[in-house]
């Protein structure tokens, strides 16, 4: 059983925190869904204010729902659709303020007011995304994108095998 101590006193410190404990659940195992399971439990349990943590895995020309955290969700995203296939398209990290504002926006829960979606690269192909929701409008700023990209950095090879 893991115990960590995670220190929420700044979001510096909870994004280092949170990067060492991942680093502690995922440095061994070889299996990619028990390292997106454990990373989308780790993020729901120690971020505030979420509706879903999880992660979308890219398949074929789609993104096919993986482990995650949170009410049951849209299955099948088209790549460039929505803000997660837009993160995917792109590969550039989305950050949506107010997602009814956003062109496009897939609405798997009617709750999600904002939501931060960090493109998953290994080796220059695209693995996935992480996404996180809030019914909080702007919940997400550019630390937690930031953050949330040094924890994709750190996974991205753990979930490529």
């Amino acid at each position: 059983m893991f115990d960590f101590a995670i220190n929420a006193d700044s979001k510096a410190d909870l994004y280092h925190d949170l990067h060492a404990a991942l680093d502690a659940l995922t440095a061994d195992e070889p299996d990619a869904i028990a390292n997106m399971a454990n990373t989308a439990a780790l993020i729901w349990e120690y971020l505030p204010d979420l509706n879903w943590a999880g992660f979308y895995r890219a398949v074929d020309d789609e993104l096919v729902l993986g482990p995650f955290q949170g009410k049951a969700a849209c299955i099948r995203i088209a790549m460039g659709k929505g803000v997660c296939g837009t993160a995917a398209a792109t590969r550039e990290t989305q950050l949506v303020d107010d997602v009814f504002a956003f062109p496009g926006h897939i609405a798997c829960d009617a709750a999600s007011r904002s939501e931060l979606v960090v493109p998953i690269v290994h080796e220059g192909r695209l693995i996935g995304v992480l996404d996180l929701d809030s019914p909080s409008p702007a919940r997400f700023d550019a630390d937690d994108a930031a953050g949330c990209e040094t924890l994709v950095a750190l996974i991205a090879a753990r979930i490529a095998r």
